[in-house]
């Protein structure tokens, strides 16, 4: 049987990166104890020593509740809930890596927001192929979740979705602290949908940065890209009202507007004439998620016969070396259409 909402005290994070990071912060502040797994040595004697992961998050302070290995055997030794917290296009190697290290009756909680290239399966689809559990035992974390500033203590919410909602509260109370308050949700494929695809039209908004227009441009990406995530949940069965919440919208505008989203600052580079691997090199080789999911949900798109313009724009520009002017011509000068068609 899972692990109910007054048992969750101990919590494996696996990944050590900004999210994976502040998650764990805010776990250590609602008071569980919380072991993080690092791949480099250096990084979890960081955490463990000196209570900073100055690799990602400098200058943060980290709770005492917080200790931290390069071992994933040691890290996940008697964890009741595992949070996965490595990027989208890696979460199967690493994952298979880890499946037989895993506590039998552990929640899963995904932190990855994507769609994985050549299977198109969301990262709970992942999740439950590679670890064999069932629907109820994974929890997907969604929202407008910038990490620095959740790890700064500013206010923020989250939308924890799971099929067994006992599970999704579970999650719940061991993340709700003073300045973090998660919300449950069932629609595990709109939460999903929505964290995805939010990524790509934040690409987008940042690429109209860099060639210099302004907030309507940035209005409309955001409300267009509303409309093709809303589309394609709507043909995977997901709650429409979910991408009016804090998975759709609330997470559309934090990544599409803010200077700490990755998605957006790339898409910027490339907006004002960088190549990808220009832009690349820049962010010290670290990707932003969107410059692959637009392929990925592009080609779910397609093989649902769902019409994502800004999705294919932004795949185009980013692996078909389509100028980014070019492309915002073509969505301008697509056919008229009924704003609801």
């Amino acid at each position: 049987m899972a692990a109910t909402a007054t048992e969750v005290q101990r919590v494996t994070v696996l990944g050590a990166g900004s999210w994976g990071t502040a998650f764990a912060k805010v776990l250590g502040d609602a008071g569980r104890d919380v072991t993080i797994w690092a791949r480099r040595p250096e990084v979890a004697a960081d955490i463990r020593d000196r209570h900073r992961n100055s690799s990602y998050l400098p200058d943060i302070d980290l709770p005492e509740r917080i200790t931290a290995t390069a071992d994933p055997a040691e890290a996940l030794d008697g964890a009741q809930a595992v949070v996965l917290a490595v990027p989208s296009q890696t979460l199967r190697t690493n994952l298979s890596e880890w499946s037989g290290l895993l506590p039998s009756d552990a929640i899963l909680v995904s932190l990855a927001k994507g769609v994985e290239l050549g299977t198109l399966k969301r990262m709970s689809e992942v999740i439950a192929e590679i670890a064999r559990v069932p629907d109820g035992r994974i929890v997907v974390v969604s929202g407008p979740n910038l990490a620095k500033e959740i790890a700064l203590g500013q206010p923020a919410a989250a939308v924890l979705a799971c099929t067994d909602h006992d599970n999704a509260k579970a999650i719940q109370q061991a993340s709700f602290n003073q300045y973090f308050r998660p919300y449950t949700n069932t629609d595990v494929v709109g939460c999903e949908l929505g964290g995805a695809c939010k990524n790509v039209i934040a690409l987008s908004c940042g690429m109209a940065a860099g060639l210099g227009l302004g907030a309507n441009t940035a209005a409309t990406l955001i409300t267009r890209g509303l409309a093709e995530m809303a589309r394609l949940g709507a043909k995977l069965g997901a709650d429409p009202l979910t991408f009016a919440g804090l998975a759709g919208v609330g997470d559309l505008v934090a990544t599409c507007s803010s200077p700490l989203s990755r998605n957006r600052t790339f898409g910027e580079r490339l907006g004002r004439g960088e190549t990808l691997e220009q832009a690349l090199a820049a962010t010290g080789g670290q990707v932003a998620e969107g410059v692959k999911s637009c392929t990925s949900i592009r080609e779910l798109s397609l093989s649902l016969g769902v019409d994502m313009p800004i999705t294919d724009a932004m795949h185009r520009v980013c692996h078909e070396g389509v100028d980014p002017r070019r492309a915002g011509a073509e969505l301008l000068g697509r056919s008229q259409k009924h704003e609801w068609s």
